[in-house]
């Protein structure tokens, strides 16, 4: 199949297969008698594999390990297990951080509880502090 063939069969687009090839993630095709690209079917396993790896999150490094782990079967999985737990301890830290936005924003949210002019906005009063340097609610010195 063409390029353009194993984008649709894949729902990406047909740059980020040659990115992927580029970064050398995704073998390198054969060519027809034209220079075309001729994709198989372990094309688009192995690009299917990618695509769900990184709508885990996993970044291009990590998943170049485990594309070199499902080439060889034989080796011991303990290097996989390593790399999700690293994937699970930083996806635990986004938890955190992203909670710590929530009650910031919702500090924030606070210093506007009823419909006025922009002017008299607690929300823009204390963004505007904050670009001035001075303290703000939502990193807690309000």
């Amino acid at each position: 199949m063409k390029i353009g063939e194993l984008a649709r069969s894949a729902g990406c687009e047909v740059e980020t297969i040659r990115y992927y090839e580029r970064e050398g993630l995704l073998g390198e095709p054969a060519r027809d008698g034209s220079g075309y690209r001729c994709y198989e079917g372990n094309h688009l396993e192995g690009l299917q594999f990618i695509r769900h790896c990184r709508s885990l999150d996993m970044k291009l490094s990590e998943i170049r390990q485990l594309l070199d782990f499902r080439r060889h079967p034989e080796w011991d999985c303990s290097g996989v297990n390593q790399l999700l737990d690293v994937q699970i301890n930083r996806v635990e830290e986004q938890i955190k951080n992203l909670l710590t936005l929530k009650e910031q924003l919702i500090a924030l949210r606070g210093e506007c509880e009823h419909r006025q002019t922009a002017r008299k906005c607690g929300i823009l009063r204390s963004l505007n502090q904050a670009a001035q340097g001075q303290g703000c609610p939502c990193h807690g010195s309000g």
